[in-house]
């Protein structure tokens, strides 16, 4: 079995509170031998980083402030983010970003959280977890002044079409891409644009418990996505990159080791 890195799981959801090291388990039986735990706010990130300490060279956790929560920060959270981000287990700064989609935070409170996170990620010499919706023409201007470190950043869960893909591969990025790709209704801008995606940049992730794979057979009745699933995720990554799926995985795996320096198991 090929191995397969998932790179975002939020795990601190607390859909998992009941059974999370059953989740964790069957991510591990199905071939996911290593996953990273986003942290979306101070407190997510805290607790990130406690469930990854329990599984040394198994699980990972970045930290970050989410763009929904944006108006949550402020120098005490930054500097209590740039803390955690000491311990070992955190690989990356974020999840981080900008989202025009819903705006539950203020475009200019936004982009103050963004560009935070682009100096400490600077100052500490890490990765960044990055979030984009419906935000890209100036997510890239303020990325335009940090193009130094897109070589070794992510934009998770990328949804956006082949013009955006273009744009953020000519910039560096590495492109994570998601069961978003298994949704008819939805998906068909992305099943497009991963074409265009190197296999040298490509990562994949569930984004568990979100964005279950609506073309999945045997789906779970509480409709809940979890790392067991990524499998289903490579194979339709593979269908429209047209190569096989072991490819696939060990292009992903192996640039996610690259990108955030994980051990091999």
């Amino acid at each position: 079995m090929q191995q397969l890195i998932d790179i975002g799981v939020n795990l601190t959801d607390k859909q998992f509170d009941n059974d999370r090291k059953e989740v964790i388990k069957r991510g591990i039986e199905n071939g996911v031998v290593q996953m990273i735990l986003t942290g979306a706010s101070l407190k997510s990130s805290q607790q990130a980083l406690e469930i990854a300490k329990n599984y040394p060279n198994t699980l990972f956790s970045t930290a970050g402030i989410h763009p929904h929560d944006a108006k949550t920060f402020t120098n005490h959270t930054m500097n209590e983010l740039e803390k955690l981000a000491q311990h070992d287990e955190v690989i990356a700064i974020g999840e981080c970003g900008l989202d025009f989609n819903r705006m539950f935070s203020p475009q200019d409170i936004q982009e103050k959280c963004f560009e935070a996170h682009l100096e400490l990620a600077r100052k500490l010499s890490m990765p960044l977890f990055l979030h984009e919706r419906d935000a890209h023409e100036r997510f890239c201007e303020i990325f335009a002044g940090f193009r130094d470190l897109a070589e070794k950043s992510v934009v998770h869960c990328f949804t956006g079409n082949v013009e955006q893909v273009k744009k953020y591969v000519s910039m560096g990025f590495y492109i994570g891409v998601t069961g978003w790709i298994c949704d008819e209704r939805r998906g068909q801008d992305l099943q497009n644009a991963v074409k265009f995606i190197p296999l040298d940049r490509l990562l994949i992730e569930t984004d568990a418990p979100y964005l279950l794979p609506r073309n999945m057979e045997n789906k779970p009745k509480n409709r809940r996505n979890e790392p067991a699933f990524l499998p289903h995720i490579v194979n339709e990554i593979a269908k429209y990159m047209g190569v096989e799926p072991e490819v696939v995985a060990k292009s992903a795996t192996e640039n996610t080791r690259k990108l955030f320096k994980l051990p091999e198991v």
